[in-house]
């Protein structure tokens, strides 16, 4: 009777969340839809959730009228640049998991306690520094910053920690300098953290709107997201524009994630993190 009982609440439970899915996706869904309508189409009454003409002109509008190719460049530059930063991230982690150095655990603490400190209590100083350097209204001033983060450290030193001293030692012994020990031991078997680590950079880069927004002055150098924003301003009453350019800016994310969800949760259950 139990094992009824507990078949039918499981049940209930997944038809309650398939319910709930459908609901949350019909926004997004009626995005999509959208951007493939006619204007006249777009803000019908009542609305429909599959387009009766199909047309790709609001996305041609985007990459022809508009600038959205060179958003879309400058963003994938971004990413890429940030990508730098996974292996200073994996440097620094391997460092304080790995190493005795004088002050070890104080610089850790430090570096932890910067986590406390919201992003916009740092942004004015940050803002200050790059303008000193000539690095503002630059697609490098934009990712500097981003570099390193006291979170992703923290992953990376929480899984090499995992990682037994004696298979470094072995490298070691063979005459395996550090650099190397590092390259070809300790990268290899990091296949989850780094996995984990290149997503969540992907994903930050793409939808970094703030700091962008700050430093690029010159609309040349703006990403999607703050170009999503100039073009709602732009073209706020078409609304068919307005769902291309958002499908452009939230696909790729979604891709990435539906595609890469194991990775993320395998990786944050080796980092130690419950």
């Amino acid at each position: 009777m139990s094992s009824t009982r507990s078949r039918w609440l499981r049940a209930a439970v997944a038809a309650l969340l398939m319910v709930g899915a459908v609901v949350v996706s019909i926004p997004f869904l009626w995005m999509l839809s959208g951007s493939v309508k006619p204007e006249s189409e777009v803000l019908d009454i009542p609305p429909t959730l599959w387009p009766q003409e199909f047309t790709w002109s609001n996305y041609a509008e985007l990459f022809t009228s508009l600038d959205f190719g060179v958003y879309l460049k400058n963003t994938l530059i971004v990413v890429v640049l940030s990508f730098v930063g996974l292996l200073l991230r994996a440097m620094a982690g391997y460092g304080f998991a790995k190493f005795d150095f004088p002050g070890k655990n104080a610089v850790y603490v430090i570096v932890l306690a910067t986590m406390m400190i919201p992003d916009q209590v740092t942004m004015i100083p940050t803002y200050l520094i790059l303008n000193a350097m000539g690095l503002t209204n630059t697609l490098t001033g934009v990712v500097l910053p981003g570099l390193v983060s006291a979170f992703n450290i923290f992953l990376f030193r929480q899984f090499f920690t995992t990682i037994p001293n004696e298979l470094l030692e072995a490298a070691r012994l063979d005459g395996a300098g550090e650099i190397r020990t590092f390259v070809r031991v300790v990268l290899p078997v990091s296949g989850p953290i780094l996995a984990i680590q290149a997503i969540l950079t992907f994903i930050a880069s793409w939808n970094s709107f703030l700091w962008p927004l700050i430093v690029a002055t010159d609309q040349e150098k703006y990403t999607l997201s703050v170009g999503l924003a100039l073009l709602e301003g732009q073209y706020s009453s078409n609304y068919g524009v307005l769902m291309a350019g958002a499908a452009v800016m939230v696909l790729p994310v979604l891709v990435v994630f539906v595609f890469c969800q194991r990775y993320i949760v395998r990786g944050f259950m080796m980092s130690g993190l419950k």
